[in-house]
């Protein structure tokens, strides 16, 4: 069954009343996002896989003359120049610069250092005075440390990346201008960075994308730095979050889900999968879904979508849809899901770092249950303080004790 009332209402806030309206899964239906731009909202699961992987429907289109405004808000997504933001052969040609470090059995050779990672931040959140902060403390170090010792950014300041992040996925947090001085200094960082790999490059991820960069020829400066920079951002934004909204779910409201955690690294890989699937990154109430532009006529789930139309792909919604996941995620926790979830996208366009995602959280959730099974929240979950504004959304702090 999806979301029933009762269910909604022991999840929220965790779970925002903006995402839990979109989740009819009714046909598309015509909407309008922040700017009065009409938008096509699609909810059930194959609605949603069709808008993201159906060529006809792409991002560049986004971004053409003739488009029409998406969001009030400036932000690191709307820039032209992301791999987000180009379709086709261009886009091909950026993703084989940097996918051959994220593929399954890539990140499966990370695994013993992505664990010692999590031990170490455990064995330093146990240490810690209590009541510890789990998102200073665990859910934002996990990710930044690794995709630094990954990128070769050992040396940054991790103020500096979260700084740049904050503003980078910016829907409503900070004016206009604060969000592009913000995007200007995190370039600034990304092109001397790139400089410096090409002029000495070592055994990093950036050194590796600028030499596949200056072998293909046609991929252009500014679409290097804003390769490296989205990288940085999308590989610890996204981990933070699921983690940190995870342990709100687990800490308050499945105890008996956090004791078996702790069993085997297996149960909690399929744990992860259903907290991606069941919670959302965000609130949807800024952009109501994944956008795409229909190049020609289209017709999704019986409805004719015309050409030049702006699509909303809402995969929230779609991870609910009671066609496809007949069970409730929680009653299942420790099943795979039946069908994929697409938390991470689909089609050519899906998230890169997936499967990195995936293992920090696979193993930050089993080290954490096994070495603290008594952890527990020491506030409210209504007391939470949310972190407001930004395309993702978790707590700005976690206060625990064990």
């Amino acid at each position: 069954m999806s979301l029933d009332p009762s269910e909604a209402a022991a999840l929220e806030p965790l779970i925002p009343l903006h995402c839990l309206r979109a989740m009819d899964p009714a046909p598309p239906t015509l909407t309008e996002l922040r700017t009065g731009t009409p938008a096509y909202l699609v909810r059930r699961h194959a609605d949603v896989r069709q808008v993201l992987t159906d060529p006809r429907l792409d991002r560049s289109g986004l971004f053409a003359p003739d488009a029409p405004p998406l969001t009030p808000y400036p932000n690191l997504l709307d820039s032209p120049d992301t791999i987000l933001s180009v379709d086709g052969v261009e886009h091909q040609r950026l993703r084989r610069t940097v996918q051959r470090a994220f593929t399954p059995r890539a990140i499966e050779r990370w695994r013993p250092w992505v664990a010692s990672v999590v031990e170490d931040l455990v064995s330093r959140l146990s240490d810690a005075e209590q009541p510890a902060d789990l998102v200073a403390l665990l859910a934002r170090p996990l990710p930044v440390a690794v995709i630094s010792r990954l990128m070769g950014l050992e040396d940054v300041d991790l103020k500096r990346l979260a700084y740049w992040s904050d503003h980078a996925l910016s829907a409503s947090a900070y004016t206009p201008a604060q969000v592009q001085e913000a995007i200007l200094d995190f370039a600034g960082f990304g092109a001397a960075l790139v400089a410096k790999r090409r002029a000495d490059p070592g055994d990093d991820l950036v050194s590796s994308l600028v030499l596949a960069a200056d072998q293909d020829g046609e991929v252009t400066q500014d679409q290097i730095v804003m390769l490296v920079i989205g990288l940085v951002v999308a590989g610890h934004e996204t981990t933070m979050t699921s983690l940190s909204n995870a342990l709100v779910y687990l800490l308050s409201e499945d105890r008996a889900a956090w004791q078996a955690l702790a069993g085997d690294e297996q149960r909690a890989g399929a744990a992860t999968e259903q907290l991606l699937r069941g919670i959302p990154l965000g609130e949807n109430d800024v952009l109501p879904g994944t956008l795409r532009r229909a190049r020609e006529d289209v017709e999704i789930g019986g409805v004719l979508i015309p050409a030049g139309s702006v699509v909303a792909a809402d995969t929230f919604a779609a991870n609910h849809d009671p066609e496809v996941f007949p069970t409730s995620w929680r009653e299942q926790l420790f099943e795979p899901p039946g069908t994929p979830h697409l938390t991470f996208g689909a089609g050519p366009h899906h998230c890169l770092g997936a499967w990195l995602a995936r293992l920090e959280l696979e193993l930050a959730l089993h080290r954490l249950a096994r070495r603290l099974p008594g952890l527990r929240l020491t506030v409210p979950v209504e007391e939470i303080d949310w972190r407001r504004g930004l395309m993702t959304r978790c707590p700005q702090t976690l206060p625990a004790a064990w």
